[in-house]
């Protein structure tokens, strides 16, 4: 059974969504972590990309696949975490602790189309 982490908001795609001081921190759900298996490589934006809501911003690839990440939100990339860079597998370790990029909103209403966690739940039927 994946962990689903109260207070996060969720996309259809598996990224969770972490408000901090007007700032997105975004990363993969368990469930899509777990999914994919191993994960062997992070594909991330640059510092200062724009991303768009529902637009690819990278990828996960595993020794079973590869898979796009989508934006939950559109603004502009403000953070990635590098340590994923030499160390991927700390999303399977805390898929909520192993957040990817950080982005500054620019539209904060679009987190009202997200899930929460009772609704995410639901989505990948646990």
């Amino acid at each position: 059974m994946s962990k689903v982490q109260e207070g996060l908001l969720y996309s259809e795609s598996h990224e969770w969504v972490k408000v901090e001081d007007g700032i997105a921190v975004i990363g993969v759900s368990d469930h899509a972590q777990a999914e994919m298996g191993e994960i062997t490589y992070v594909d991330m934006p640059e510092v200062d990309d724009e991303v768009e809501k529902g637009e690819s911003f990278g990828a996960l690839e595993s020794v079973k696949a590869a898979s796009d990440l989508f934006s939950p939100v559109s603004g502009k990339v403000v953070e990635v975490n590098g340590e994923l860079e030499d160390a991927p597998e700390k999303i399977n370790e805390d898929a909520y602790a192993g957040w990817i990029i950080k982005v500054e909103m620019a539209d904060p209403a679009e987190l009202d189309e997200l899930m929460d966690a009772a609704a995410y739940k639901a989505m990948i039927g646990e």
